[in-house]
């Protein structure tokens, strides 16, 4: 059965293993495919792009979030009760 390899660089996990961070290198910031049998297993991806990637699903729930109170009533609070 094929798979989908998301990522433009792929490397075996004896590359990996050879040399690590030759293979983050070789994705040039972007991710990089590991392959097991020539079968995607992991991605191996950078720390900054992961961290994007974290902010991006972060504002994706913040989002939904306000849209699923975006008509829930309001409720009043009072300065003191704060």
């Amino acid at each position: 059965m094929p798979n989908m390899i998301l990522a433009d660089v792929a490397a075996s996990v004896s590359e990996l293993k050879k040399n690590p961070m030759a293979t983050v290198a070789a994705g040039e910031g972007f991710p990089v495919a590991i392959l097991n049998h020539n079968e995607p297993v992991f991605y191996c991806v950078p720390a900054h792009a992961y961290e994007a990637l974290m902010d991006k699903l972060e504002d994706m729930e913040l989002s939904a979030l306000a849209v699923a109170r975006k008509n829930q009533p309001e409720i009043e609070v009072a300065w003191d009760d704060l």
